[in-house]
């Protein structure tokens, strides 16, 4: 029971990485609350708070902080864990297209931080969920690519502001087995053979689960990590220390 009694909001917790977040965090003894657009999955245990937030909207996440204090009193851990993606290149890329996206992945990152950083007790931890794409960029997610980039330089600036009452962290997934990253392999020209491919590039032999970034989260979030701050961390099976040369070809 590495974070007991450990107050926890999740963002974005109706699925995924999220919800795999919001699950060990329980599990390990956290009082957890977690949030979403949609409304509450009808599988989310009873003890996990919900709200329904836009977290792009200021308004609202003023309004998640009123019910974060009502149940916790104050904050020991935050993840900012929503986000979204769009399949484009910049010239397809619509204004609209950076206000959703721009607006979910990076401002509404942002000003969680802003709102939840004065409610921390010392101590405190915030886990960003960036992303490989913050540090490569993979084809067809320009905007995506952009806006982890931007979570992940913010995650430095918090730990260096705000420490040492806070440490503040980045998780970068690889590709993780979610309906975001299914979405991703759509702008391939030959879906089977980018899958494949995939595959061959990690040297874990496999693509990753949401509980793989979820333990790591667990981590950061406890005790355990306690001289950890400002870092970024990849969780992607080695694919990104891989050479460009198809490694299954030899």
């Amino acid at each position: 029971m590495r974070l007991h009694e450990q107050a926890a909001l999740v963002t974005g917790g109706r699925q995924g990485i999220g919800r795999a977040i919001v699950d060990a965090f329980v599990s390990e003894g956290a009082d957890v609350m977690t949030c979403g657009r949609a409304s509450r999955p009808s599988d989310l245990p009873s003890i996990v708070g919900w709200t329904q937030t836009d977290l792009a909207n200021q308004d609202e996440i003023e309004e998640l902080s009123f019910l974060a204090l009502d149940r916790f009193g104050g904050l020991d851990i935050l993840v900012n864990n929503a986000g979204v993606q769009i399949e484009k290149t910049i010239v397809d890329t619509t204004d609209d297209d950076w206000d959703f996206l721009m607006g979910v992945n990076a401002k509404a990152v942002f000003m969680a931080c802003r709102t939840f950083i004065p409610l921390m007790k010392r101590g405190g931890v915030i886990i960003n969920i960036g992303s490989v794409s913050g540090n490569i960029a993979d084809p067809g997610l320009a905007l995506y690519n952009a806006s982890k980039a931007f979570v992940h330089g913010l995650t430095r600036s918090i730990a260096v502001d705000h420490g040492p009452k806070i440490r503040c962290n980045a998780i970068c997934p690889g590709w993780i087995t979610t309906q975001m990253t299914d979405a991703a392999f759509t702008v391939a020209e030959d879906l089977t053979a980018a899958r494949q491919d995939a595959l061959a590039r990690h040297p874990a032999g496999r693509l990753g689960n949401p509980e793989d970034v979820a333990t790591t989260a667990v981590w950061l979030a406890s005790a355990e990590s306690a001289f950890v701050t400002g870092q970024c961390l990849v969780v992607d099976g080695g694919m990104t220390s891989t050479s460009p040369v198809n490694p299954a070809l030899f």
